[in-house]
C-alpha cells in the first residue's frame, strides 16, 4: 500500500498568508487518507484489460497511470484539475490589463486542485520572481556547445546541468523521511520552473539572435517575461500570446511520452532534473513534441502549391489527393478526443481577435472548414476535427518566431508545469518505483497455443 496508516478526512484550514507548502501540507493528509481506503476497499477492481494487439500496440488508451492533475474528455477535451479549457481560461485570475491568465495561477490550480485568487496568483508570481536566478554555469554549457545544436538539446543539457541545485537530491542523502519527500520535490519543482522562461529566451537568443541577453523584467509576470526575453516586450500582443500558449500546454494526461516518462524516471527517486531532462528528450520526438512544426510545413506547402489563395474547391481537392496518395494531413485527428480540440478552439478566438487578416491563418480556418468533411467520406477516420497542433506553430510565425525547431521548447516551457505538480503528488502519495513485467513472442505464443488450435 502507499500509506498504511489512514488519516482522518478534514477539511483543510490555512493562514492567509501562508506559503503554498503550508497550504499543500494542510491538504495532502486528506487525500492520503483516500487513496488508502480505495485501494483497500476496491484494490482488485479491474480498471482495463492487457491484450495482445495492445501490447504491440504501443499500450494505445490503456489505462495505466493515476494523475491527480489532468484528464482527457474524449467530448470535452483536457480537464485541468476537473476544469474545461474554457473555464480555466475564463476563471484563472488574470494581471491587471492584461486578457490571458496568470501561469502563476494555473500552477495554483495544478499542485492544489482548488481555483486560485488573483492574492494566490501572484503568491506563485512572486515565489518563481525570487527563485528566478540561472547560475552561470548553466549558460556556459549552452554556450559551449555547437552552434547548431538542436534547441531541444540545449533545453535538456541545461535542465540536467541544474541537478546540482536539487533539494531532493541532498535532503534523501540526509535521511528525509519518505512522508517529507513531496517537500523537496516541491522547492525543485518552484526552483526549476521559475527559471524556465530565462533558460528558453537564452537559448533562442543564442541561436537566432547573435547571443544577445536581455534580464527578465521584475514588472511582468512568468509568461510575458519570456516574450520580453527574446526581443518582443513591446509587442502586448505577443505577450497575451505567450499566456494562452503555456496554459494550454501544460498538461495533457499522464500517460503521453514525455508525462509517462518524467514519472517513470521520478518513481526511482530521481530528482526534478533528472526526471524533467528525461521528460524534455521524450517530446523531442518527432511523433509527439513536433507535430506543430509538420503542420506549419503542410500549411506553408498548401500555399505554395497555388498561385493566390486557394478557393474551398481547390484545397478539398488538394486534401483528397493527399490522402489518396497515402499521405496524412497533420493537425487532424487525436488519440482520446473526437471533438474539436478545445485548446484549438481557444487560439482560433485569439487569432480571430488580434490576427484575423493573416493570410495563413485564413488557410488554417479554410482548411477547418473543409478537412474535417474530406476525412468523413473516407470512413476510416474516428475524429477528423482538428488538435491544437493545426494552428500553434501558425501564430508563432506571425509573430516572428519562425524557428520551427524551437517550437518544442516552447512546448516544452508549458509542460514542465504538468510534469512537477504530477511528480510533487506522487512524491505526495509514495507511488512506488514503476516496475511492469514484460513477455516475449514465444511466451505469448504458447499462452495462446490452445486457444489457436481450437480455431
Amino acid at each position: 500500500m502507499i500509506f498504511e496508516d489512514s488519516v482522518s478526512v478534514t477539511t483543510p484550514t490555512w493562514r492567509k498568508d501562508a506559503s503554498l507548502i503550508e497550504r499543500m501540507a494542510a491538504i495532502i493528509p486528506a487525500h492520503r487518507a483516500r487513496v488508502t481506503k480505495l485501494v483497500r476497499s476496491h484494490g482488485s477492481f479491474v480498471v482495463d484489460q492487457v491484450t495482445i494487439d495492445r501490447l504491440y500496440g504501443g499500450l494505445r488508451g490503456m489505462t495505466v497511470l493515476v494523475s491527480e492533475i489532468s484528464k482527457v474528455d474524449p467530448q470535452y477535451g483536457i480537464r485541468l484539475r476537473g476544469y474545461t479549457i474554457q473555464e480555466v481560461l475564463d476563471l484563472l485570475p488574470k494581471a491587471p490589463g492584461t486578457e490571458y491568465p496568470l501561469a502563476g495561477g494555473l500552477y495554483y490550480l495544478l499542485l492544489m486542485g482548488e481555483m486560485p485568487t488573483l492574492e494566490d496568483a501572484l503568491m506563485v508570481e512572486n515565489e518563481w520572481k525570487a527563485r528566478s536566478h540561472v547560475p552561470d554555469y548553466v549558460f556556459n554549457v549552452l554556450k559551449s556547445l555547437p552552434a547548431d545544436t538542436h534547441p531541444m538539446t540545449m533545453f535538456s543539457q541545461a535542465i540536467l546541468s541544474m541537478q546540482h541545485e536539487s533539494v531532493f537530491a541532498r535532503r534523501y542523502n540526509e535521511d528525509l523521511q519518505k512522508v517529507d519527500y513531496w517537500e523537496a520535490a516541491l522547492e525543485d519543482s518552484l526552483n526549476l520552473t521559475a527559471k524556465l522562461p530565462t533558460i528558453a529566451a537564452f537559448i533562442y537568443n543564442l541561436r537566432y539572435r547573435d547571443g544577445q541577453f536581455i534580464s527578465p523584467d521584475p514588472n511582468l509576470d512568468w509568461s510575458a517575461n519570456f516574450g520580453h526575453m527574446i526581443g518582443k516586450g513591446k509587442d502586448s500582443d505577443y505577450l497575451e500570446l505567450c499566456r494562452l500558449f503555456f496554459v494550454l500546454h501544460s498538461d495533457h494526461e499522464g500517460a503521453n511520452v514525455s508525462a509517462h516518462t518524467a514519472h517513470l524516471v521520478g518513481s526511482t527517486l530521481s530528482d526534478i532534473y533528472y526526471s524533467c531532462s528525461a521528460g524534455i528528450n521524450g517530446l523531442a520526438g518527432p511523433l509527439h513534441g513536433l507535430a506543430n512544426q509538420k503542420c506549419l510545413r503542410w500549411l506553408l506547402s498548401v500555399r505554395e502549391s497555388f498561385e493566390s489563395f486557394p478557393t474551398r474547391d481547390q484545397l478539398e481537392k488538394f486534401a483528397s489527393d493527399t490522402l489518396n496518395a497515402g499521405k496524412v494531413i497533420p493537425g487532424y485527428g487525436h488519440a482520446v478526443l473526437r471533438t474539436v480540440d478545445p485548446r484549438f478552439t481557444a487560439q482560433l478566438k485569439f487569432a480571430d481577435k488580434y490576427l484575423p487578416q493573416d493570410e495563413l491563418f485564413k488557410l488554417v480556418k479554410l482548411v477547418y472548414e473543409v478537412v474535417p468533411d474530406v476525412l468523413q467520406k473516407t470512413g476510416k477516420v474516428k475524429n477528423p476535427w482538428p488538435n491544437v497542433d493545426a494552428i500553434n506553430g501558425t501564430l508563432q510565425y506571425h509573430y516572428g518566431v519562425k524557428e520551427f525547431e524551437f517550437y518544442t521548447v516552447l512546448f516544452g516551457v508549458g509542460r514542465i508545469m504538468g510534469i512537477t505538480a504530477n511528480n510533487v503528488w506522487a512524491r505526495a502519495l509514495g507511488l512506488p518505483i514503476e516496475r511492469p513485467v514484460s513477455l516475449t513472442t514465444g511466451n505469448l505464443e504458447e499462452l495462446t497455443a490452445g486457444i489457436s488450435s481450437q480455431i
